[in-house]
């Protein structure tokens, strides 16, 4: 009782006295209320009836009520504030809504392009109208300058700053990621190969890797499949097996070091993985992610990232990581479209790619556009080649320089022995001009499951083909070649191509996308039809190849690929966060940022395209029925035994999918 008179004796604050702070000069209370924004009006009203109840005296002067004034003041206040920036209308909201909508559309077969000619249509209205108020007013448009994407990026993010809106993520989002402690950075790399196995998924990651760990801003591990020793057998070349991972990674860093001349000071890990013999390939075997300790799991490096994640059953990448780059190496589609119901395939292929890569990644990094136009990715050749092949090169420069004679043989090919792997364009090529081509001969130096089927073929054409077993590029009995043949259109970015341009030898191939970065170089003859073939032959087999430029060699080095990746990767900005933060604001004043102050309805999707991942690939059934190989939802007892792991019951022993 004592309390409530002490509240009853304090002064009150009427509540006409709070009304008319509300007012303006020379402005009744009618002509006001009709201003105020419809909430603030109808809660105005009906506390003034609150106020006429005499029975409620007490409490309307209490500490309470003074506190819904103030609140009421401060909003009010942000009303007024908000109304300098103008609403979003419905034209930007679709706009916005169809590029957010991009992956999903072009999954009903509308183009990439079409979805920016729309967005770009239906923006540009409103962008003509801030343009025209800019101008008017004397200052100078924030929205000058950018693209499309970008203006309305922060058109968005201005509206939502000046609704005081901030967005810390949602439900699909992990806040529980790594938080670097010390000065250094850490990069994992994860491959979907490893040596002795001479496939470029495992050589380019593993230079990579190398060259990253060159710089002092970031640590690196390079984490590649372990096979059991049933499936070594399967895999790698000259019966070569391994014990343990320790042996397999002394093999690794030998084979490394003899080929870059330094120590690469970076960590090698390994996964379980199993040897797909349908697929030709390895497929991990439980979840990989894993296997990167959460205080390392900073920034991935996904070689492959829909090969990696067709069958993942674990972790999401994007919430276990700060930023996650994919790199595309293979056209799994042109593979595909040669199989039987070939384009059904591919065309299912085609959209579990899309769905992968853009649930998993935040960068896809595209070698060149010979690979299918995956979510988020830009082309770029962000590999080079071993720096033997530009010794080598450098030593045929040197030799004719003297005037010795740098070549002494004709025309190679080298590549796995596989249909897919050119030898059907090269054959079906001599076989149309053979007597074009008379007394031209081709060496073709090669292993591979269609080896038989493919010499056959070309004894019952008599084909001047004489065919050796495969071997190391940089082997010096190749050295005398002068000009390597390479008809395949399946590869991505062929790495023979750049060795042989290395080397200074001429290369013929075909005028197609996956030769595109090849075409600046005058020793690459590139050809359109099957007479071009012809004519480019006999060119090089005429002449003598041009000697390389400093520049040229350096374009095709690994010191200017990782310059490229880090650059299209955004991996230097992600690394330099204090350079990121300055790069974040634009113009003069207070910067806008477009990703902190709004919610994306792109990344609300991905999040819920992995979550729905995630269900399907728990189910062993539908595992099986998509093509994945018996036993990979999780690691065997084989796995456990090599690699030292607690079992998967151990591991999870709640286990729901």
């Amino acid at each position: 009782m004592r309390e409530f008179d002490r509240i009853r004796r304090r002064r009150s604050l009427k509540f006409s006295e709070f009304w008319g702070e509300w007012k303006r000069d020379g402005e009744d209370e009618e002509k006001q209320s009709r201003k105020d924004w419809e909430p603030i009006r109808v809660l105005k009203t009906r506390l003034k009836e609150f106020e006429k109840r005499e029975f409620l005296g007490g409490f309307k002067n209490s500490e309470f009520v003074e506190k819904v004034k103030s609140s009421l003041k401060s909003v009010y206040k942000d009303a007024q504030e908000s109304q300098a920036v103008p609403p979003l209308d419905a034209a930007e909201l679709l706009a916005s809504l169809v590029r957010q909508s991009e992956p999903f559309l072009d999954q009903l077969g509308i183009r990439k392009d079409v979805c920016e000619k729309l967005v770009e249509s239906l923006y540009s209205k409103r962008k003509n109208y801030f343009l025209l108020n800019s101008l008017s007013s004397g200052e100078s448009s924030v929205l000058e300058g950018e693209n499309v994407n970008d203006e309305l990026d922060m058109r968005i993010a201005s509206v939502l700053q000046s609704t005081g809106h901030s967005y810390d993520g949602g439900f699909w989002t992990d806040h529980a990621k790594h938080d670097p402690s010390d000065q250094k950075r850490h990069v994992a790399i994860v491959t979907t190969a490893s040596l002795p196995w001479m496939t470029g998924t495992a050589v380019n990651p593993l230079f990579r890797a190398a060259y990253l760990a060159q710089s002092a801003k970031q640590n690196v591990t390079l984490l590649v499949p372990w096979l059991c020793a049933s499936d070594q057998e399967l895999v790698y070349p000259g019966n070569i097996t391994f014990t343990s991972p320790e042996e397999q990674e002394i093999y690794i860093r030998n084979w490394l070091e003899e080929r870059i001349g330094f120590k690469a000071d970076f960590k090698i890990s390994f996964y379980p993985g199993k040897f797909s013999k349908k697929r030709r390939s390895i497929l991990p075997a439980g979840d990989t992610s894993q296997f990167i300790p959460s205080k390392d799991a900073d920034i991935a490096i996904l070689e492959e990232p829909e090969h990696l994640n067709w069958y993942h059953h674990g972790k999401r990448w994007t919430d276990k990581f700060n930023h996650v780059v994919g790199v595309v190496h293979t056209n799994y589609l042109e593979y595909i479209k040669r199989e039987k119901n070939g384009a059904l395939q591919a065309f299912f292929v085609k959209h579990i790619n899309n769905w992968v890569t853009r649930a998993y990644c935040d960068k896809v990094l595209r070698l060149s556009a010979a690979t299918q136009d995956l979510p988020k990715s830009v082309i770029c050749n962000v590999h080079g080649v071993n720096p033997k092949f530009l010794k080598i090169g450098e030593k045929v420069a040197a030799r004719k320089e003297t005037g010795e004679k740098a070549f002494s043989n004709g025309a190679y090919f080298l590549g796995k022995m596989v249909w897919a792997k050119g030898y059907r364009e090269l054959v079906d090529l001599l076989a149309k001009h053979k007597s074009d081509l008379d007394g031209f001969k081709v060496d073709v130096y090669g292993n591979g499951e269609d080896a038989n089927e493919v010499q056959s073929t070309a004894k019952s054409l008599d084909l001047n083909l004489n065919f050796l077993k495969g071997r190391d590029h940089a082997d010096d009995s190749l050295h005398g070649y002068k000009v390597f043949i390479n008809p395949s259109v399946s590869d991505v970015l062929c790495t023979a191509t750049a060795e042989a341009l290395a080397m200074g030898k001429f290369v013929i191939c075909a005028d197609h996308p996956s030769n595109e970065f090849f075409r600046s170089f005058p020793n690459c003859l590139t050809y359109q039809t099957s007479e071009d073939f012809v004519a480019k032959v006999k060119e090089a087999m005429e002449n003598d190849p041009h000697p390389l430029t400093p520049e040229q060699r350096y374009n095709l080095s690994w010191e200017a690929a990782t310059q490229r990746f880090m650059e299209y990767s955004e991996l230097d900005k992600v690394l330099d966060k204090e350079t990121n933060v300055g790069r974040s604001s634009r113009g003069k004043g207070k910067g806008i940022s477009k990703s902190a102050s709004m919610h994306s309805l792109s990344g609300m999707v991905d999040g819920g395209l992995a979550f729905a991942h995630y269900c399907l690939t728990g189910n062993e059934f539908l595992r099986l029925c998509t093509g994945a190989t018996p036993g990979t939802r999780d690691y065997d007892k084989q796995h456990c035994k090599d690699l030292h792991l607690l079992p998967p019951q151990v591991e999870n022993p709640i286990y729901g999918w």
